[in-house]
């Protein structure tokens, strides 16, 4: 890490924080970013004509040049359905790479495939193994949940590391 200490860290829930599914957290430091996650949300039984609910992301409209990474912590619809819907409205020129462990990277390459985003790239990244995202050193920390390859994200910054 090569950027200075004394930068602003911001951790920003845009869904996820106090309701199921919608996951997405923005980690900001210093003008830089990286996202873990882009989940949506299925409605519940009064929100007639309603297909997917998807978390609010208006705060990176502006911010796309900014953008670093996008971490997938697995493969569950409330942690990656709502990958396509970002990519297209946020980045429809020039997308950062998507982050995920092999099995989860595989469920990403298959919705944005699905939604004809094929110039994505998206990277395999092995538990344990530290990779960089301009201010960012982040590593992916195998947690045991109900789909396979599920795992928690470690951000590190000048700052400190968070653990999402």
């Amino acid at each position: 890490m090569s950027a200075p200490a004394n930068g602003t860290l911001r951790v920003l829930p845009l869904g996820g924080l106090g309701e199921i599914g919608k996951n997405m957290t923005v980690v900001e430091y210093d003008g830089s970013i990286v996202i873990v996650d882009t989940g949506l949300m299925f409605p519940t039984a009064e929100m007639l004509g309603i297909d997917l609910v998807l978390p609010d992301f208006d705060y990176l409209r502006d911010r796309a040049d900014d953008l670093e990474a996008l971490v997938i912590t697995h493969g569950h619809e409330d942690h990656i359905g709502a990958l396509p819907y970002v990519v297209r409205e946020i980045f429809p020129d020039d997308a950062p790479p998507v982050y995920g462990a092999p099995l989860t990277a595989e469920m990403a390459r298959s919705k944005l495939e699905e939604h004809k985003l094929n110039d994505v790239e998206v990277i395999d990244i092995e538990t344990g193994v530290e990779f960089a995202a301009g201010p960012f050193d982040l590593e992916l920390l195998h947690v045991s949940h109900s789909i396979p390859d599920a795992c928690a994200v470690i951000v590190s910054t000048p700052r400190g590391r968070i653990l999402i």
